[in-house]
């Protein structure tokens, strides 16, 4: 099998990462088409896969391709490709806010497409994704690319009214997480703490509380609870967070995010 990728970024990087890594392909089966040279010269260098740049060439040769480029630059790409699709191929795209109906307009009503919305830890391992297919993928197939996705981190199937609240939630969220961490991290150099030890401490807590959720399944209020004792210093902290509107700022953000995508699909 032959897997293409049109865009050589992080996201296509961190893709390509995992797919060798799981062993679902290997990287002589891999071809990176990218307009930017130096892009290519990266995945090249870091993965060993064949590159190129020429996108109608990718589309020809792949059993799977990734369309991993920019929502500004998806109906260039789509222009371009549409008619050297090859037979059967399943398409995937993550590019922000497009749906399966707009890909398929632009690729083509017959074609194998699924919509996926990734997030940036699946740089180190640590991905969410969400899927959706349309009616021309077959189970089978659907199953082989959340296989794929599941080699770097997490992947649930998702119906697609949902993925502009998945684009929230996951694929835009870690920007909210690295400003607390930040926010937090300046703090502790505020209370003597070195800059380099309050990241750690800092990116650290995050990470193990959002383990403890995942792995015992408890409510998150519930886990806040078992921290905060009765006249402590944590209830102290919960209390200026509410009182700065901590809760509906994050709720408020997403809002906009959501909102931001949903303009995305209609422009």
């Amino acid at each position: 099998m032959k897997i293409g990728f049109i865009g050589g970024g992080n996201m296509g990087g961190a893709i390509i990462g995992g797919i060798i890594n799981a062993g679902i392909a290997d990287k002589s089966d891999i071809i990176v088409s990218d307009k930017n040279g130096a892009a290519l010269e990266n995945i090249n260098k870091k993965y060993g896969v064949s590159t190129e740049k020429d996108n109608k060439n990718t589309a020809q040769r792949s059993d799977m391709l990734f369309l991993c480029v920019k929502p500004q630059f998806l109906s260039s790409v789509t222009d371009e490709i549409k008619d050297n699709i090859k037979e059967g191929s399943v398409i995937i795209s993550i590019v922000a806010g497009q749906s399966l109906c707009a890909l398929g307009a632009a690729l083509g009503a017959d074609k194998k497409i699924i919509r996926v919305m990734p997030n940036t830890p699946a740089l180190v391992g640590e991905g969410m994704a969400a899927l959706v297919p349309n009616e021309n993928v077959s189970e089978d197939e659907t199953g082989e690319v959340i296989r794929v996705f599941s080699s770097f981190g997490r992947c649930e199937r998702v119906t697609e009214n949902l993925m502009d609240a998945v684009t929230a939630v996951s694929g835009s969220s870690p920007a909210y997480v690295f400003i607390l961490i930040e926010a937090m991290a300046d703090a502790a150099v505020a209370g003597g703490m070195a800059r380099d030890k309050a990241y750690t401490f800092a990116a650290q807590a995050v990470l193990g509380s959002a383990k403890m959720v995942i792995d015992t399944g408890k409510h998150p209020g519930e886990l806040k609870d078992m921290v905060c004792s009765p006249a402590g210093t944590t209830i102290d902290a919960v209390a200026a967070l509410e009182k700065n509107g901590f809760r509906n700022a994050v709720i408020e953000a997403m809002r906009a995010c959501m909102g931001k995508s949903n303009r995305l699909g209609n422009e």
